[in-house]
């Protein structure tokens, strides 16, 4: 190999060429020849080691393998080789040269170690796209599993090729880094708290790919698409991304939906302002006009006859309607509410349905429902409670109660 290597410097010499003159000639052509023959033997490893496995993973019934393929670890590897032949080669070629040899190798220890570490990024991110096909890992923080790894990777590779470089221990390195750890904590304070709050999230399950959450406070609301070392994306509604740094989900409050998407229903929490003024006892008259609504007609027979043996039993004088025991128009339209929600095919069963009576205010009187849809899509959650509310709008005039209407006198009229 020596003699091949030193060919065109002996056949300068030969020629009459100055020796020093003929070492630059030789150095010059064996590093084109060198180069050229590892251009084509990089060129060819990839081809054929990639071919090979790119075919064998498109006919395997294993998905690990297409990830591999997917993430280049076979171009990395095809590397390999090229990189053999070239530190094998070098020291003969720069025989002549040790101060620039010197350096070489230290290149190529650099270039050994990058090409180390490439590697096995490859199979690190080949495992997080492969558990990530799992149903049990799809909502787990793999990413920031993947990047602390690749963190201390990055660094036993520093203290290698400093140790390497300088000939000093990787001892000396570390001693110094602990001097200067004051320093470093204040460079890498996001990393390590994303590092510390991505482990916390992990771990009290606080998080996950797919949750819905809310934070104001930075105008999120939307779905986590993304949990990593220093950041979690949640893609909002409006399609939009908004990006959160880690600590602040263990530091700051948010919301969390999963607990509403894996229950058994969505919660409709809304209230109809009944006028005040138009609430009043039923008379007679109005009950059994208010029994032709078929579903109150039970409830209306039930409840009637229990009032007035109430009222015969204390011989009440009915003369006036408000002593002893009486049905008003708001009590009954709540239990025509309740009784309707609870015949309604969208709302959950198993779960609280509720009408009640929230605090008068300037504003008449809240009548609120209280109810789980058990569709949890908020498109048709949406339509649900708009149905609901059409459908009490609507049937509010039968009880002779007025819904709450802000008027504006336009025409400088007074308003009655």
């Amino acid at each position: 190999m020596k003699d091949l290597i030193r060919y065109f410097y002996n056949l300068f010499v030969s020629k009459g060429i100055p020796e020093n003159i003929a070492e630059y000639l030789n150095l010059l052509i064996g590093v084109f020849i060198l180069l050229t023959v590892l251009f084509l033997l990089d060129f060819v490893m990839r081809k054929v080691i990639v071919t090979i496995f790119k075919n064998y993973a498109i006919k395997s019934k294993n998905t690990f393998d297409d990830y591999l393929v997917k993430n280049k670890t076979f171009d990395y590897l095809a590397h390999i080789v090229p990189l053999s032949l070239i530190i094998w080669i070098v020291p003969s070629l720069f025989y002549a040269f040790p101060t620039a040899e010197k350096y070489l190798e230290n290149l190529f220890v650099i270039m050994s170690t990058i090409l180390a570490i490439w590697i096995i990024r490859s199979i690190l991110r080949t495992f997080r796209d492969f558990l990530k096909s799992l149903n049990s890992f799809k909502d787990k923080p793999i990413d920031s599993y993947v990047q602390v790894f690749m963190i201390f990777i990055w660094f036993i590779g520093a203290i290698m090729m400093f140790s390497f470089i300088t000939g000093k221990s990787i001892w000396t390195f570390l001693t110094a880094l602990g001097a200067m750890s004051a320093v470093i904590l204040l460079i890498f304070k996001d990393t390590i708290l994303g590092f510390v709050s991505s482990i916390q999230v992990a771990v009290n399950d606080t998080v996950r790919i797919g949750d819905w959450i809310t934070m104001e406070k930075y105008g999120a609301d939307g779905d986590v698409i993304e949990i990593n070392l220093s950041s979690v994306k949640v893609q909002n509604f409006d399609k939009t991304i908004t990006t959160i740094p880690t600590y602040y989900l263990t530091s700051e409050s948010f919301r969390n939906w999963r607990g509403m998407m894996d229950s058994g229903g969505r919660r409709i929490k809304r209230a109809l302002l009944i006028k005040t003024s138009s609430i009043s006892f039923l008379s007679k008259e109005d009950i059994e006009e208010l029994k032709k609504i078929e579903i109150l007609k039970e409830y209306l027979n039930r409840i009637q006859t229990e009032i007035d043996n109430y009222n015969q039993e204390r011989s009440v004088d009915k003369s006036t309607l408000i002593n002893g025991r009486n049905l008003t128009n708001m009590g009954v339209f709540r239990t025509y509410l309740e009784i309707y929600l609870e015949k309604h095919p969208y709302i959950n069963k198993e779960m609280t349905i509720m009408s009640r009576q929230l605090e008068p205010s300037a504003q008449g009187t809240p009548l609120e429902i209280y109810a789980f849809s058990n569709d949890k899509v908020w498109k048709n959650y949406e339509k649900i409670m708009a149905d609901i509310f059409d459908h009490l709008l609507s049937a509010i005039p039968y009880f002779k109660l007025d819904v709450f209407e802000l008027q504006f006198n336009t025409e400088n009229k007074p308003l009655n």
